[in-house]
Order: structure tokens, then sequence, then C-alpha cells
């Protein structure tokens, strides 16, 4: 009797294991590889008819995973899309309404305001980015504790009191943007000048350095965000990589770029990762013109494939951007999946695969986790909303995209400025039957145009696009239209 309880214990406690091994398998660990300005046409597998860059790793990437077609950052430049991804929620709702942050200022993500990384830090997780964080943070005399004014360069051994390890992230290791990329900081502290062609080397080192070191807790689940400063300017490659592309430097920096998500791919096979990882590789923005866009496309290459524009821009190159998923035993390989989806969407998909409630956070974000496995993404949102530079608004509700600009929106011709005076004062398009966004529909389907005002002017009011509580903008006044619309009136949302 005694050896049968025994048994009846033992086979209890194996059962209890088994129970915690499998939802120990359900909270992954999460790696996610955001580029700086990578156009979508910069990615060989998206991209093959004219894309003359070589990116094997993220080829194979796509081999091995999904390819995501119509996937979108939350802006058309750096910050704000960065600010999208931590906290599922689009950046002008907040103090930025335009451009970028340039440091030296309080960090863009509100104290109180939840992250992806504080979201998983919940479940247990270890949280670590390394790269380029562009989200604003302060900087402190170490003695005095004094705010340090914006004038050049932060000084060694200056603290930060409001970065990343302020806002969710165990560990820190990077710069603030591209401008300021020989100041090194780690944690919550300045710690050297580095030339900034070591920087991705750097990156790349203190990446694969932060898998191994998880090897040793392998029990523990971990979030990995590396926002690469590249292939942004300064366009950077390293004497290895100089001419590699044989088309000009931008193209190496790619090539650089490509090699380094290599080097992270093959440190999570090696540490015994590979298999129980959600591997995203995407980028913020489309390709800036400080690549010589013209140069490439002369060779054959064109950064946005297909589709019009680049950075800065509300046309689709401006913002529609690579992203390549992979995650062995529930996305099948090589795949792809066609819906709409944005890089706000990171946050409520995180959410739901570990179960974790936002509280009424990432008011614009919806799961696109269903897409993983093939199924119809849920979604309570009407449309997707784009963002220029300059701040124009753009709508997306399935094949119909609302551009509240008459030009690009923002660096490419004809500008706001450049425009025709006798232009429509908005552009609508079919996507579907237009992708190249050549055909403006916006005088001859007023009735879409309007409808589509409607909801994005809802979108804006509501404080939030998705179902739920009414919430509140951090500013009291949003700009709908930045120009004038037809009737000679500014539209304003309060």
């Amino acid at each position: 009797m005694k050896k049968q309880n025994i048994k009846i214990i033992l086979s209890a406690a194996l059962c209890l294991l088994a129970v915690h091994a499998s939802a120990e398998t359900l909270r992954p660990n999460i790696v996610l590889i955001m580029c700086d300005d990578l156009g979508y046409g910069d990615v060989q597998c998206l991209n093959p008819e004219n894309g003359k860059i070589k990116t094997p790793h993220v080829d194979k990437l796509a081999d091995q995973g999904m390819i995501f077609t119509d996937a979108h950052s939350g802006s058309a430049v750096c910050t704000p899309t960065r600010y999208g991804l931590l906290t599922g929620r689009y950046s002008w709702r907040t103090r930025l309404q335009s451009g970028v942050a340039t440091g030296f200022k309080p960090c863009l993500i509100a104290p109180d305001r939840l992250t992806v990384a504080g979201l998983l830090k919940k479940q247990g997780y270890a949280t670590g980015i390394i790269g380029k964080w562009h989200l604003d943070f302060q900087y402190q005399d170490p003695k005095t504790g004094e705010i340090l004014p914006k004038k050049g360069r932060a000084p060694i051994g200056a603290t930060i009191p409001d970065g990343p390890v302020h806002r969710g992230f165990d560990t820190f290791h990077g710069i603030h943007h591209a401008g300021h990329m020989d100041t090194i900081i780690e944690n919550d502290k300045v710690i050297e000048r580095l030339d900034e062609i070591h920087n991705l080397p750097r990156l790349t080192e203190k990446s694969v350095a932060f898998i191994k070191a998880r090897a040793k807790s392998p029990e523990q689940p971990f979030f990995l965000y590396v926002p690469l400063g590249s292939p942004h300017a300064p366009i950077v490659p390293t004497k290895e990589w100089q001419g590699k592309s044989g088309l000009n430097a931008h193209a190496d920096f790619v090539m650089q770029t490509d090699a380094t998500v290599g080097v992270i791919m093959d440190a999570l096979e090696e540490n015994g990762f590979a298999d129980n990882t959600l591997f995203i590789f995407t980028s913020d923005n489309g390709t800036s013109r400080g690549a010589n866009i013209r140069e490439l496309r002369e060779q054959g290459h064109y950064v946005s494939a297909h589709y019009r524009g680049s950075k800065a821009d509300l046309w689709e190159g401006g913002h529609r951007v690579p992203f390549v998923v992979r995650w062995p035993g529930k996305v099948q390989p090589d795949s792809r999946c066609d819906q709409l989806i944005t890089l706000v969407d990171f946050f409520a998909t995180v959410s739901e695969i570990t179960g974790e409630q936002a509280l009424d956070m990432g008011e614009d974000s919806v799961s696109f986790l269903p897409a993983l496995s093939g199924q119809p993404i849920v979604s309570t949102r009407k449309g997707v909303i784009h963002h220029s530079v300059s701040g124009h608004f753009g709508y997306r509700q399935g094949k119909w995209k609302l551009l509240l600009a008459r030009g690009s929106g923002g660096w490419s011709a004809p500008t706001e400025r450049g425009a025709n005076a006798d232009a429509p004062p908005a552009q609508l398009y079919d996507m579907k039957r237009d992708p190249s966004e050549q055909n403006n529909l916006y005088l001859t389907h007023p009735e879409v145009a309007e409808r589509l005002l409607a909801d994005l002017t809802s979108d804006v009011e509501r404080g939030r696009s998705t179902d739920g509580p009414y919430a509140k903008n951090d500013v009291a006044e949003i700009r709908i239209w930045k120009g004038k619309r037809s009737d000679g009136k500014k539209k304003r949302s309060k």
C-alpha cells in the first residue's frame, strides 16, 4: 500500500512537471530586430525582380517562416514607429506631432505607460534592448543630479533618469539616435565614445553576448529587442563590407546588416533557443534619400520595390516595411500573409501570446497572432492610420487608402509646397488595382473619401482606434488636416 502511494505521488509530481514544461513552451523567447531605414525593396526575397542587394540571411529567415506582405510601420520616420511598437499606441497621440526626437528631453513614453518590455517582465521575462532608443531621455550630472542642457554630446559618466531601464527593460546597451551614434550608453549611464563605424559590430557582439548569458538560465524566457542603427546614415559599412554590393555604400551597409541577422540567428541555434523563439525581423520605415535612391535606381535597384515614395512619405514606400516571422512549430515555413498589420500590433500580439492583460493600454493595437497560424485576424479596428514626417495623416481601410495631403506628405516630390495649386486637397487610391498609387480617385469617389475621413476622425478623437473605453490623447488638439480642404476650411480635432 505504501509503495502504491509513493507511485501515485511520483506520478502526480511527473504530471505537474509536464504541465509546467508545457506552460513554459507557451512563453516563447521573443527576439525582434528592427532595422533603421531599410526599405521594403531592400530585401531580396521581397523584391526579386527589382532588388539587386543580396540578403541571404533574411531570405533564409523567410524560408523558415512567414512573410507579411502588407505590414506597415506606425509612421514614416524613426521615433513615432518606436513609440508605437513598444506601447501599442500611435505616437501622434503624444506631444510629438511631427518629426523625430533629438534627445535631452523627458522620455516620450510616460512613466505610467506600460511597454511591451514591462508587460513581459510581469510574466517573468528577462528583457533587454541593444541598439537605438530614439524616444528621448534626459542626462544628469552624476555629482549634482542637475539635468544637463542640450549642448553637444552628453559627457561620459552622465546618468539617465528616464531611459529604457526605467521603461520595462532590465538592460540597455546602445545609443539614443543616429546623430549621437558615437555616444555609448549602458543601462543608465554614458560609458564611452565609439567611432560610428564600430557601432554595428558592437551591437552584433552585444546581442550574441545577451543570448549566451540567457543560456545560463534557460528556464527563464527572454525578450531581446534589437533596434539597429543601420542602414541609417551615417552610412558606415566596415572595411570588410565596403564595395561588397557593387552598387553603393547603402547597399553595402544593408548587406552588413543582413549578416548581423545571420549572426543572431546562429547564436540562438548554438545556445539551444531557436526552437522556442518567436523571431521577428522588420524596419522602422522606408529607405532614406541619404541612400542615394536615384543612383540605386539607375543600377536597377528599387528601394521600395514597385511602391511609390520612400522614408518620410505617406505613400507606401514611406511606411510599408519588411516583416518576417519565424516561430518553429507555430508558423509554417515558406508561408506568406497578405493581411494588413502595423508594428503597433506587436503590443497586443505579445499580450495574447503570454496571456498578460494590458489593462486598457495598447489603445491602437490588434493581435496578429491568428495570422501566424494562417487564420484571419479578428479586429475591432476599422482601419490603420498612417503618418508622415510633417504630421500629415493617411487612412487605410480594406483596399482603400486616403491621404490628407496634396503630395507625398514627406520628402519625395511633389512635396506639399511643390504640389500644383489646382491639385485635389487629398488623395484616394484603390490599393488592390493601383498599388503604385498613380490614379487619384479623390474627386471621383467622394463618398468613400468622406467615409474614411469620418472613421479617421473618430479614431483620433476617441483616443483609441480599437473598441474600448474612451481614452485621452496627451495633447488637447490634433490637427487632422494640415492644409486646407476644398471648402477652404481647416479641419481640426479636439
